[in-house]
């Protein structure tokens, strides 16, 4: 006869009623899922390999043109958290419904802008309504996929995600190559359409979802929480100045890899992007250097290896460049990964409101870095750009120093504490 705990595990099993492989929905959600995260992410970087080409059309420098992502990052970075809330309000589903309708519906009217500032306008719209995809579909899939199933899940928005905007790079590349970057933005609104489509029509409907009232007050006392943590903020900080790196050195690599020594067509320069997939290697891989080097150590090898990238790519020569775009991108994912991850350990409380402010601060770190970057470029060449990505390089050893120095202190307290509290004057006392 089964035993007590096996029927147990049948009830238990029988009751939850969430999603898993191999029950009705699960496949269905997780295309879903990935399509919406390959709309979201070629949408909101689409502008990125087209600088350029959106420079020589204008007649604007390249600061003035990395608006064009800058504005769409910098929205998506304050919208992040208020809709996190609307959420809780309206339901995952909905929310994530209409934030990619609308980022589609301006998508297919960005090519259409008649000047820069309409073009910045879109495009800064856009990222404030595609806030709505991250700050919903995390809540999503934990209320309704089994918590077994949940990391696969995940991985699988995020893979949509990195693809989404690795495609999106390489398809403006080569549209615009062959017919403009009005053409090529039209090509990555279509495509969005599409996804946003099979977004809608596989989604499986909530059915653990319990709307909540908004409650202005709680969320701010939650976020003034999260923001007196000092770990919380160090962490914050770090995802910024490495996105900071990142966003610099995406922004403007088409600009120099389009002048000479190099003079690369626009389709060659959008296939660049396929670096990307060696983020997710990195990425992949950062969970098995925490367990071998621990958090600090392994951020300061993610560090270590996008420094060696930065200064590598100063090389003239292609190969010299490519090599450190490889590493640049490998010690970014990294560094994200780890980042983001010791967020959520850290938060005892409100996690979703502590990954939305990673998320803000993240997207920050890339409207700075494509305004910053461009702007050093202008004014330094690639060698510019290189000094920026340095000293934000800096700042995260100078923030992961200044923990480690806390962490030790904290032990030497507490070490301390314990050994006057088992002295033994303090034992007959």
């Amino acid at each position: 006869m089964p035993s007590a705990s096996t029927k147990a595990a049948a009830t238990d099993a029988v009751a939850d009623t969430r999603l898993a492989p191999g029950r009705p929905g699960h496949r269905r959600m997780s295309f879903a899922l990935f399509a919406a995260g390959v709309a979201a992410f070629a949408l909101l970087y689409s502008t990125q390999a087209l600088l350029p080409a959106v420079s020589a059309d204008f007649g604007v420098s390249a600061s003035a043109a990395s608006w064009t992502v800058s504005a769409a990052t910098g929205a998506l970075a304050l919208c992040v958290l208020p809709l996190s809330a609307l959420s809780e309000r309206f339901g995952r589903r909905a929310l994530m419904t209409a934030s990619l309708a609308v980022a589609v519906a301006v998508g297919l009217l960005v090519p259409f802008a008649p000047d820069l500032s309409w073009l910045v306008a879109l495009r800064a719209v856009q990222g404030a309504a595609l806030a709505g995809l991250p700050a919903s579909a995390m809540a999503y899939l934990a209320e309704e996929v089994r918590p077994k199933a949940l990391i696969a899940a995940i991985g699988l928005f995020v893979a949509g995600n990195s693809i989404g905007g690795m495609s999106g790079r390489i398809v403006t590349g080569w549209a615009a190559q062959l017919w403009g970057w009005r053409a090529a933005l039209a090509a990555v609104g279509v495509l969005a359409l599409v996804c946003a489509v099979v977004f809608r029509l596989l989604l499986p409907r909530a059915r653990h979802f319990t709307a909540g009232s908004l409650r202005p007050r709680a969320l701010a006392r939650t976020v003034r929480t999260h923001l007196s943590d000092p770990l919380l903020m160090r962490l914050y900080a770090i995802g910024a100045l490495f996105m900071t790196v990142f966003g610099a050195v995406y922004t403007v690599i088409g600009y120099r890899l389009v002048e000479a020594p190099f003079s690369l067509p626009q389709g060659v320069i959008g296939s660049i992007f396929l670096v990307y997939l060696v983020g997710t290697v990195s990425s992949a891989a950062a969970g098995r250097l925490v367990g071998r080097l621990g958090r600090r150590g392994a951020l300061y090898l993610a560090v270590t290896t996008t420094a060696a990238g930065l200064l590598l790519s100063l090389g003239d020569t292609l190969t010299a460049v490519l090599a450190g775009l490889v590493l640049i991108t490998a010690g970014f994912f990294a560094g994200h990964a780890v980042a983001s991850s010791s967020v959520s350990r850290t938060a005892k409380t409100g996690r979703a409101q502590a990954s939305a402010l990673y998320q803000s601060a993240y997207y920050l770190g890339s409207s700075a870095g494509g305004t910053l970057g461009a702007v050093a470029f202008h004014a330094g060449g690639w060698a510019g750009t290189v000094l920026l990505g340095l000293v934000a390089v800096l700042g995260v050893v100078s923030l992961t120093l200044y923990g480690t120095h806390a962490a030790r202190v904290r032990e030497r307290t507490s070490r301390e504490t314990y050994n006057h509290a088992a002295s033994p004057s303090v034992l007959r006392a």
